[in-house]
Order: structure tokens, then C-alpha cells, then sequence
């Protein structure tokens, strides 16, 4: 099986982003907490996303 490089970090920010997004949407949830989520996700999705265009066959 070939794993592209760049996608592990892709799907995993990804999912960390959605929880992160979904965390806010509930007006009990730590803001701050899914703040941190939110943007800890996105830091893996963008290097992730680009090292899926740079590494394309």
C-alpha cells in the first residue's frame, strides 16, 4: 500500500479541525479549548495539503 506523503497529517488535522469546530458550536464547550483544537488542526492541514501538491505523480 502507498501512502502519499503529506496525508496522515492531512485527514488527522482534518479531523482535529472538525472537533474543534464542533466544540465551538456548543455555547457549554471550553472556547478556548476549541480554539486551541481548531488551530492546532489547521497547523497540520496546510504543510499537509502542501506537501500533497509538491510530492503529486
Amino acid at each position: 500500500m502507498d501512502i502519499r506523503e503529506g496525508l496522515i497529517p492531512t485527514v488527522l488535522g482534518s479531523a482535529v479541525t472538525a472537533t474543534g469546530y464542533a466544540m465551538k458550536q456548543r455555547p457549554q464547550a471550553n472556547h478556548t479549548v476549541a480554539d486551541m483544537l481548531f488551530g492546532f488542526g489547521m497547523v497540520h492541514v496546510v504543510p499537509g495539503a502542501i506537501d500533497l501538491v509538491e510530492h503529486r505523480r
